[in-house]
C-alpha cells in the first residue's frame, strides 16, 4: 500500500497541465486537435502525438460520458507522446446524476467487451504496446477489458475493483491504482480487498491512496483535489513510460 500525504501533494508539480484545465478556451483549444472516429457503433475520439508514438492507450470515460473533460485528458496524453482512443460505450453525454445513472444502467457488458477488443485492435494497428485507462465507471471498465484481452498496463483510477484472485490470474500486464480515503463509494474495504486479490494472483501492481475524495482526479467536480491529481497524473506518466516504452 503506498500512502500519498498532503505535504507530497504540495511538493508536486503538475506533470500533465492540459488535465487540469479548468479555462474553458484552453479545453477547447486542446480538444480541437482531437480526430472523430467510429470504432465498432461508437463514436470516438483519437488523440494522435505530434511527433514519435510511444505506445497506444484506451482511454474510457467517468459515469458523465464522452464529456470535454475526458477529451482534453486524451489530448493531453497525446501530448506525452502516446496514441490515445478515447472510447463512447454510451453515445450521449450525462449532465445530471440521473442521467448518468440511466448511462451506466445502459451498458451491455458483452457488447462493450467487443467494442474495446475493436478499440485495442484500431490502435495495434499503429502501435505496438497498449494500456488501458479509466476513471470512475471507466476505472472499473479499464479492469475489465485488461482482464477480457490482453494488454500490456491497467490504470485504474477510483474504478469498481471487487475481483478475486482467481478473476485477476487473467491478468496479462501490471496495475497501477489510485484511490482516495474518503471514497464511500469505491471504499477502503473494496480497495483493501483489491489488494490482496492482486497479491493472491502474483500479480505486479503499484496501489496510491489519497487523502482525497471519490473523482479528486476531475476539475470540474466539488471533489477535486489539485495535489492528488497532480501527483497521481506524475505516477500514471511514470508507469506508462515504464510499461509502453520498454
Amino acid at each position: 500500500m503506498n500512502m500519498i500525504t498532503r505535504r507530497e501533494f504540495q511538493a508536486t508539480g503538475a506533470s500533465l497541465l492540459a488535465l487540469l484545465l479548468t479555462d474553458n478556451a484552453a479545453r477547447a483549444a486542446a480538444i480541437g486537435k482531437l480526430e472523430d472516429i467510429a470504432v465498432a457503433g461508437m463514436n470516438c475520439k483519437l488523440a494522435r502525438p505530434a511527433g514519435d508514438v510511444h505506445g497506444g492507450i484506451i482511454l474510457i470515460h467517468e459515469w458523465w460520458g464522452l464529456n470535454e473533460q475526458m477529451q482534453s485528458v486524451a489530448a493531453a496524453l497525446a501530448d506525452e507522446g502516446y496514441l490515445t482512443l478515447a472510447v463512447d460505450l454510451f453515445g450521449r453525454v450525462a449532465t445530471n446524476v440521473d442521467e448518468a445513472k440511466q448511462n451506466t444502467q445502459s451498458v451491455d457488458a458483452a457488447k462493450a467487451v467487443s467494442q474495446l477488443q475493436a478499440a485495442k485492435d484500431m490502435l495495434a494497428k499503429e502501435t505496438g504496446k497498449i494500456a488501458t485507462m479509466g476513471f470512475c465507471f471507466g476505472g472499473g471498465w479499464s479492469l475489465d477489458a485488461s482482464l477480457a484481452m490482453p494488454v500490456d498496463a491497467t490504470i485504474i483510477y477510483y474504478g469498481r475493483c471487487k475481483k478475486s484472485a482467481a478473476e485477476l490470474a487473467k491478468l496479462n500486464g501490471p496495475v497501477l491504482g489510485h484511490f482516495g480515503n474518503l471514497d464511500k463509494f469505491i471504499n477502503t474495504e473494496m480497495v483493501d480487498g483489491f489488494e490482496k486479490a492482486l497479491a493472491e494472483a502474483g500479480k505486479k501492481a503499484e496501489i496510491y491512496r489519497y487523502d482525497a475524495d471519490h473523482a479528486f482526479a476531475n476539475p470540474t467536480t466539488a471533489r477535486y483535489d489539485e495535489g492528488a491529481a497532480k501527483r497521481s497524473y506524475e505516477l500514471s506518466l511514470a508507469f506508462l513510460k515504464a510499461n509502453l516504452q520498454a
